[in-house]
C-alpha cells in the first residue's frame, strides 16, 4: 500500500488534525492517480525525471540538493522547497507568481530547465499508454491537462505534518517536549522573534520577505518584485512552513544555507544589507546554547506525535 510520511493512503483523504484546518473532500482513487503521475518519469523530455526526483517524500517533499537538476543536466533557477502543508498556501511558487495549487504543480512539468515537456507532448504520452486510460477513468477524471493538475493537486494537498509534539504541548501536554524542546519553543515565541513571520498553525504567515539571502555587493534578485513591479518587493521571498523543516536541507529560496545552525546564524546577524532588507531583520541577541535549543524545537516541530 502506498505510504507517505508512515501515512497509508487509506490515511489521505482524511484531513490533518488540529490545529491546521479541514481539507475539501476528494476521491481517494483521484489522490491516488496524482501519486501514480508524481512518481512517473513519464512526465519529462527525456523520461528521466519524475516529480518525486525533486520532490523526495523521504526528505520532505523537497530536495537534498541546493538547486536540482532537471533534463539534460541543467540546473533549477531556486531551491525545491517542500510540499508539507502546500494546501494551506495563498500563493505558490517563492515569489508567489502562481495562484493555485493546480497550476503550480503543471509549472515544472513545461519548464525547460526542470521536466522540459510540453502539454500536449504530455497528453499524446498519456493517450499512446493504454493502462493510463483506466486510471484516469478510475480517478473520475478525463486525460486532460485539467485532469492531471487536479490529480497532482490532489495528492500534493494530502502531503501534511500536523499534530507534532509541539501541538500536544499547546494543547496541555505538557511532559511530551523534552526539557530543551520547551527551551527552544520559549525562543521562538521570545528571543528569537520567529513567529513574527512563521506565524499561525502552519507557521508561516504566507508573506514575503527580503531577509538578505541572495545579495551580490547589495545587489538582491527581483524576487516578489518580478509579479508586483514594487521596488519594495526587491528581494522578498515566501515564508516557508516550519513543519517538516528539519527534513528538508538546504534552506532558503537558493539553497545556500546548508543547516538549521547555518539558517540561525544567518538570523542572528541580521541578515545581509541591502535596500530592501525587511525592517523586521535585525541581529538577534542569542547565545550559541540558544542555537541548539532552537533546533531542538525545529525537530519536535518536525515530527509526528507518538500515537496515544
Amino acid at each position: 500500500m502506498l505510504t507517505t510520511l508512515g501515512i497509508s493512503l487509506a490515511l489521505l483523504a482524511q484531513s490533518p488534525p488540529y490545529p491546521l484546518p479541514a481539507l475539501p473532500e476528494e476521491r481517494a482513487e483521484l489522490v491516488e492517480l496524482g501519486a501514480q503521475l508524481f512518481r512517473s518519469p513519464l512526465l519529462s523530455l527525456d523520461r528521466s525525471l519524475a516529480c518525486s526526483s525533486c520532490h523526495q517524500p523521504e526528505h520532505g517533499f523537497a530536495d537534498t540538493r541546493a538547486l536540482s537538476i532537471g533534463v539534460h543536466g541543467q540546473s533549477t533557477l531556486r531551491n525545491a522547497p517542500t510540499l508539507l502543508n502546500r494546501a494551506y498556501g495563498a500563493s505558490f511558487s517563492w515569489d508567489g507568481s502562481t495562484a493555485t495549487l493546480e497550476a503550480q504543480v503543471l509549472r515544472p512539468i513545461s519548464d525547460p530547465r526542470e521536466m522540459g515537456l510540453e502539454p500536449a507532448a504530455l497528453l499524446a504520452r498519456l493517450a499512446a499508454e493504454p493502462a493510463w486510460a483506466a486510471e484516469f477513468e478510475r480517478a473520475g477524471v478525463a486525460r486532460t491537462t485539467d485532469g492531471v493538475a487536479g490529480a497532482l493537486a490532489a495528492y500534493v494537498r494530502r502531503q501534511w505534518l500536523a499534530d507534532s509534539p509541539v501541538d500536544r504541548f499547546r494543547r496541555g501536554a505538557t511532559a511530551i517536549l523534552t526539557d530543551d524542546e520547551r527551551a527552544g519553543l520559549w525562543i521562538y515565541e521570545s528571543s528569537g522573534g520567529c513567529w513574527r513571520c512563521h506565524s499561525g498553525p502552519n507557521f508561516t504567515d504566507e508573506e514575503f520577505h527580503n531577509t538578505g539571502i541572495g545579495v551580490v555587493d547589495g545587489v538582491v534578485e527581483p524576487g516578489r518584485a518580478a509579479v508586483t513591479g514594487r521596488d519594495a518587493d526587491r528581494g522578498a521571498f515566501k515564508t516557508p512552513t516550519l513543519r517538516g523543516v528539519a527534513r528538508t536541507a538546504p534552506y532558503m529560496h537558493d539553497g545556500s544555507l546548508a543547516t538549521l545552525e547555518d539558517v540561525i546564524a544567518h538570523y542572528r546577524r541580521g541578515g545581509v544589507a541591502n535596500a530592501a532588507l525587511d525592517p523586521r531583520m535585525r541581529s538577534v541577541r542569542l547565545a550559541e546554547e540558544d542555537t541548539r535549543l532552537l533546533v531542538a524545537f525545529l525537530e519536535a516541530l518536525s515530527r509526528p506525535a507518538e500515537p496515544r
